[in-house]
């Protein structure tokens, strides 16, 4: 019931019409959006609707709300007469003063009759969403190509349709202070984890906030430690990336909104993988992945270790690379660790002018903006021309991780790494690693080891994150998400050969 009753005497009268739109009005705060229409029925009966015009679907509510309603006008319509001659959206009825002006606010269309003490609510809400199109930040050559959209309910559909298993569960969470957002919990129930489940869900509900603007926002919100540079919850715009995660044990987050999904656990060595790795064949996927790896530790230590051999280990440099090293640093005025401050912080400024700006515009940008700085700089004889290639060879290596954001972590890195190796050199590099090593062995994933499987060190798991195997040796899902059902095919059938002519 939407509103207290009149007390006339011994007996309990609903309110008017007028009376349940003027507190209906107060309870909206005169929103101009709130529209009212009356219809009168037989017997001095009426039946009020109320909704918000920009927010509901204008022609459902007069097709399938408003001349229903109409044609049966001749006589008394309660409640259980409304909710047979509606045969459209999700009706419930109105539970309290705060549900009813929460569902109008989402999209609801609000019927109260005269005859009746209850109102229902009907939702039709009219959304605006995008398309479905392909994905903009993780690009692939091999595999689909649609990415998540603002809708959860378009979300839900597409994981759906790729897990068609009814186990599937979307556990359904709305938190909110003041903007109540749904949050969908999606996993496998006789796969998953129960206590990582249970954590997930535990995190979300604690959380006390007005308004959660994205799923970025929530993982802030929920990791396990909110001062590293480290991500720890994967954030993918990918369907199949999402239900091939979701396949093997792990537990995927839905923000209405929000064109990302969330994955957890979500261990150090995930961040460097790609579903296209899956599509194509083992040993390639393989190599690329080592390349990965590889291309990470050039851009984190190599512009720090030419400012270490150029301060303090000249020995290093071989003779031939001495003669063009001092050659091209001759006329530079400043100390290695500076000019490679210097430019590494130029290369973070086009690259960020280059998001911000229009595609075409912004790839101009980066690849004229970094020849004429170079060039010019190399001329001027601000730098010398090897530290150009070095953290030109630095930047690319931090574009090859698969997650944009633990590529920016390998960015950021990088600064204390060069500002370790100008003041102790090699030392000072030795112990900027050993610090990294350290913090990782410290960080957790939803309580989970971070650095697993190399610590905790899980020999059958090294086939999923460090390298890949032929897939008949995938029978076995990940130890480290901790999964129910273990097996996901049999590998003697997987392993069988077949003949010829078969």
């Amino acid at each position: 019931m939407f509103f207290k009753q009149k007390q006339t005497g011994d007996s309990t009268q609903p309110p008017s019409v007028q009376e349940v739109r003027e507190r209906l009005t107060k309870a909206m705060s005169s929103n101009p959006d709130l529209t009212f229409r009356t219809i009168l029925c037989s017997d001095n009966n009426a039946v009020l609707i109320a909704y918000l015009v920009n927010l509901v679907d204008i022609r459902s509510l007069s097709e399938d709300i408003i001349k229903p309603i109409q044609k049966v006008s001749s006589t008394s319509i309660g409640i259980e007469e409304l909710n047979q001659i509606i045969s459209t959206g999700n009706i419930s009825a109105a539970e309290g003063r705060e549900h009813a002006v929460q569902s109008l606010l989402t999209g609801a269309v609000y019927l109260y009759s005269s005859k009746e003490k209850k109102s229902l609510l009907v939702n039709i809400p009219h959304i605006d969403e995008r398309s479905i199109d392909k994905a903009e930040t993780e690009s692939l050559v091999f595999g689909p190509k649609i990415s998540f959209t603002e809708s959860i309910g378009k979300n839900i559909n597409m994981i759906r349709a790729n897990i068609n298993d009814p186990k599937l569960r979307t556990d359904k969470v709305t938190i909110g202070e003041r903007v109540k957002t749904e949050i969908r919990i999606v996993y496998i129930e006789d796969i998953a984890d129960p206590e990582n489940v249970q954590t997930v869900k535990q995190r979300i509900s604690d959380i006390v906030i007005d308004d959660v603007l994205d799923s970025s926002v929530l993982v802030q919100l929920i990791e396990d430690n909110s001062f590293t540079i480290f991500p720890q919850f994967l954030l993918s715009e990918l369907p199949d990336r999402f239900s091939y995660s979701i396949l093997r044990g792990k537990v995927g987050i839905l923000v209405d909104r929000s064109p990302t999904a969330i994955l957890t656990p979500t261990q150090f060595l995930s961040f460097f993988e790609s579903t296209e790795d899956v599509y194509m064949r083992w040993n390639l996927s393989t190599f690329i992945r080592f390349l990965r790896f590889a291309a990470m530790l050039i851009s984190v230590f190599a512009t720090p270790a030419y400012v270490a051999a150029l301060t303090y280990h000249y020995e290093v440099i071989p003779s031939a690379l001495m003669i063009s090293l001092g050659q091209s640093r001759a006329n530079v005025p400043f100390p290695p660790v500076f000019e490679a401050l210097l430019f590494e912080f130029i290369i973070e400024l086009l690259r960020e002018a280059g998001a911000r700006l229009p595609t075409k515009v912004g790839q101009t940008m980066g690849i004229v903006g970094g020849i004429v700085i170079g060039q010019a700089s190399v001329q001027a004889g601000f730098t010398s021309n090897i530290l150009i290639i070095i953290i030109a060879l630095s930047a690319l290596g931090s574009f090859t991780a698969p997650s944009y954001m633990m590529g920016s972590a390998i960015r950021i890195a990088r600064f204390p790494m060069i500002i370790l190796a100008g003041f102790l050199g090699l030392i000072g590099i030795m112990f900027g690693l050993c610090f990294i090593l350290l913090h990782l062995l410290k960080l957790t994933t939803l309580g989970r080891p971070y650095l697993a499987p190399i610590y905790p060190f899980r020999k059958e798991d090294l086939k999923y994150s460090l390298f890949r195997l032929p897939v008949q040796y995938l029978a076995k899902r990940p130890i480290t998400n901790s999964p129910i059902d273990n097996e996901m095919f049999p590998r003697r059938l997987a392993e069988k050969k077949r003949d010829t002519d078969e």
